[in-house]
């Protein structure tokens, strides 16, 4: 087990020390984190299932909106033994609206593979936990010192860039190979008497003072130690390393009537939104071809139907991490032909007023309220045929 340090951290030759003592900056940190810490419900629980949970959720998602989504999915899953039971549908759909699903799926499968090992309790040794699917270095930083004192630091978003600006540190914080270099500050200055608390501290300064942009660091209780306050260079810190365009992408989707039913597809259980539920369709080649045609081309080509295309029913955008997406959704009426999946791995014909049961993702939610004003009543009742 670490001990706290007590000798001065330095930036760089060229920079004086960065903290004069380890010991006052950690006793700051901590008064400062006890009197201004947000009341928040995974916070007041020492389960380790719930601060497992809620960590998952926190990955690349801001605390306002997990704290609903929190408090929803303990409700239906309450332990480790009834989300390894639930049908994965029903998690994808607890989970709808939040992103980044692989986060659901990895959940779902650890807590299957506990039970399937007999014992459907987190593992209180790391090293154990480590190895459960969507486990990474963070999550098992976070859970084992929160739920069970380990002392193991966490670096996430919000500590690197206090870490940063502290010792003026160069390296980008969006570069994968210098995840050592912050490791290794997180843990310099770790509190090994409570390392949960800590973490949570340090995280907390990161979210509430030192923000990306315009750092409350006059309320910084740690602004004595910080290279970056002392010098007026906050805004140059943290350094981040170019990044590619994001490319844009053209999609088009079928929503497909078969007398009173729609077909929906499912994405395979791996890749982007993998496990959700969609229209059929495809993404677009640059062709040149009139989108309804495209868009029969790509019912035909993904689900092997021959559709004709009677309506526009909307263009809707959205952002994803690696791409950003323009997506034109028609309304179609199914010719001939059956269902032979070329891409997705399930399907099913579904009344309209069922489409609320499945987990979709964002960019068909977007189209949603146009698809209600064209069918003939609304999503909650019955379709009526023309």
């Amino acid at each position: 087990m670490s001990k706290p340090a007590t000798s001065r951290l330095s930036t760089s030759p060229d920079e004086p020390p960065a903290i004069k003592s380890v010991a006052v900056f950690q006793r700051r940190l901590r008064r400062w984190y006890l009197a201004n810490r947000r009341s928040l419900p995974w916070r007041r629980t020492r389960n380790p299932y719930l601060i497992w949970v809620s960590e998952v959720m926190l990955q690349q998602t801001q605390v306002a909106t997990v704290v609903a989504y929190f408090n929803r999915f303990i409700r239906q899953f309450p332990d480790i033994s009834a989300l390894a039971a639930a049908d994965p549908d029903e998690v994808m759909k607890a989970w709808e609206g939040l992103g980044y699903y692989s986060r659901a799926r990895h959940l779902q499968q650890a807590a299957r593979a506990l039970v399937a090992a007999g014992d459907p309790r987190v593992p209180d040794v790391p090293e154990e936990f480590r190895q459960l699917p969507g486990v990474g270095d963070y999550i098992n930083a976070a859970v084992q010192s929160i739920a069970f004192g380990h002392v193991l630091a966490v670096v996430d978003g919000n500590v690197k860039r206090v870490l940063s600006r502290i010792f003026l540190r160069p390296e980008p914080v969006n570069r994968p190979a210098d995840h050592k270099t912050w490791q290794g500050l997180a843990a310099s200055l770790l509190d090994s008497r409570d390392a949960g608390a800590w973490n949570q501290a340090m995280m907390e300064l990161g979210a509430l003072i030192c923000r990306p942009r315009q750092p409350a660091c006059r309320s910084c209780p740690v602004r004595l130690d910080c290279s970056a306050f002392r010098t007026r260079r906050q805004d140059e810190f943290p350094v981040r390393a170019a990044v590619k365009k994001v490319p844009h992408r053209r999609q088009v989707a079928g929503v497909v009537f078969k007398g009173k039913k729609i077909l929906i597809v499912r994405r395979p259980e791996r890749g982007l939104l993998a496990g959700l539920w969609e229209f059929p369709g495809g993404f677009l080649e640059a062709t040149g071809s009139p989108l309804e045609v495209a868009c029969r081309q790509a019912v035909l080509q993904s689900v092997g139907l021959t559709v004709e295309t009677e309506r526009h029913l909307a263009r809707v955008r959205h952002a994803y991490t690696h791409f950003t997406l323009e997506l034109d959704a028609f309304l179609c009426r199914f010719q001939s032909g059956r269902v032979r999946l070329n891409g997705p791995d399930e399907f099913r014909w579904i009344s309209p007023a069922d489409l609320s049961r499945y987990p979709l993702h964002k960019a068909v939610h977007k189209f949603l309220p146009a698809l209600e004003n064209m069918v003939s009543a609304p999503m909650n009742g019955s379709v009526i045929e023309k």
